[in-house]
């Protein structure tokens, strides 16, 4: 296939060699907004509006929270609209963290990526899916491990055949998703009498909670996702400047679909009912519809997991082709299959990774909270990275033309960066063992780098 304006920088020996196939723009605006939208907006929305309301105390700082929670991702996801203009590559963060650190810290962000960040968010996903299947009919005593591990292997099939089928997917998945969650809303609103006449208001409730801090933890952690974008940013098509625009609507969508879901489940439930809830939409849709809303909401979690898998499988496989781009001793995950239009080897190392990790759930009862612990802080050590990036780009390369540049700089970025510190912190201090196993594989790759400096040898 034809290589567009937009397409990934690769090295002049490498084109004369022509070893690598590098992608094209063949993605519309509107794929990448089905999967950025598809990965944010999954089974968080569900698990995390009881913990966010069990931290505070009245409706409405349950509700700002929220919306300050849209707004420092809006603020990410500005810090990122000027990283994919002006730098779009398929490897994402770990092209602007090469650009601005060096190979090291970008073989070390790669190897976080297949080993710990993009892995073990697509099996932490994958029990989601297991545990929500397996209400609906049980495959035995194993029955969520066997979900996940199907979930995992169908969907990485689906992806080998190719981007377009990948797409395709993702955007039949989401719209299914932003269906079932605009019932919840119609069931909130209209269908289940107001639980509480003060619910909206700034009147303290006694539910035993009062941390905001902690409460914007979960409501970050919801948000998160829209970073993705960076890994399909090359494949865009209509200009680079279609990259910012669907980042900002992506994040304003989100907002405003967050909002109104939790403002459902607030005057439905009330701000103590769905504190000391365990699965607040459950509990919403059983007002309304009785044991057919447990179903109900059974099949919609399953949906939402399956869709942010879907589109964080599409997205993952990215980095890893990049890093068998630069790398000698991984070029075997740097080969673009052009007539599939997808890095093939890529996708089947990430999705063998993520299969054992999912088998982990044989030996554990709580796979979902071991992969939260496992990805946290990894990922936010990066994340602080990739916002730092920015500065140092804007100092080695000040000549580079930028489509996009932050509004308010520096002190957006500022924001971004402080956000994201304060999420590292959190993430290591409110988790469990499963955060030094994450830390311990990326200590790993670190003395890999360091003892086998072959390795990281440019091919």
């Amino acid at each position: 296939m034809s290589i567009g304006k937009e397409e990934v920088e690769i090295p002049e020996k490498e084109r004369k060699r022509k070893k690598f196939v590098a992608p094209g723009p063949v993605l519309s605006p509107f794929d990448a907004f089905a999967l950025i939208i598809g990965i944010v907006i999954g089974a968080g929305i569900f698990r995390t509006p009881s913990l966010v309301a069990g931290n505070l105390e009245s409706g409405g700082m349950m509700l700002t929270a929220w919306l300050i929670g849209g707004a420092v991702s809006l603020i990410g996801a500005l810090c990122y609209a000027e990283l994919t203009t002006t730098f779009p590559n398929t490897g994402g963060d770990y092209h602007f963290l090469m650009r601005a650190f060096g190979k090291r810290t970008a073989f070390l962000f790669a190897w976080a990526r297949i080993s710990v960040i993009q892995t073990g968010s697509i099996a932490l996903l994958a029990f989601i899916f297991g545990d929500y299947a397996s209400q609906i009919y049980e495959l035995g005593e194993y029955s969520a491990v066997i979900y996940a591990a199907i979930l995992v292997f169908a969907l990485t099939a689906i992806n080998i055949i190719g981007i377009k089928m990948g797409a395709g997917a993702q955007k039949f998945l989401t719209t299914i998703e932003v269906l079932g969650i605009l019932l919840i809303i119609i069931v909130g609103f209209f269908l289940v009498p107001e639980a509480s006449a003060t619910s909206f208001g700034f009147s303290p409730v006694n539910n035993g909670g009062n941390s905001l801090g902690l409460a914007m933890v979960f409501v970050l952690l919801t948000f998160g996702g829209w970073n993705e974008a960076a890994y399909i940013s090359a494949e865009i098509s209509k200009g680079k400047r279609k990259m910012a625009v669907v980042l900002i609507a992506c994040i304003i969508v989100i907002t405003i679909i967050y909002f109104l879901v939790n403002m459902a489940f607030l005057r439905g439930l009330g701000l103590e009912e769905m504190a000391g809830s365990k699965a607040v939409a459950g509990d919403l849709l059983e007002i309304a519809f009785g044991h057919l809303g447990v179903v109900i909401i059974s099949l919609l979690v399953a949906v939402a997991a399956l869709t942010s898998a879907n589109a964080t499988i599409f997205t993952g496989a990215r980095s890893n082709y990049a890093l068998g781009r630069d790398f000698k001793g991984f070029s075997f995950l740097g080969k673009w299959k052009s007539r599939l239009e997808g890095p093939v080897n890529a996708f089947m190392v990430q999705g063998g990774i993520t299969l054992v990790l999912v088998s982990f759930g044989l030996f554990s009862r709580s796979g979902f909270e071991t992969m939260i612990d496992y990805t946290a802080p990894v990922f936010w050590f990066f994340l602080l990275l990739v916002g730092i990036s920015l500065f140092v780009l804007r100092k080695k390369e000040p000549l580079k033309k930028r489509p996009f540049t932050v509004p308010l700089y520096p002190v957006l970025p500022l924001i971004f960066c402080i956000s994201s510190a304060y999420l590292l912190y959190s993430s290591i201090a409110y988790t469990g063992w499963g955060a030094l196993v994450g830390i311990a594989v990326l200590v790993a790759g670190a003395l890999i780098m360091f003892l086998k400096p072959s390795i990281t040898e440019e091919t």
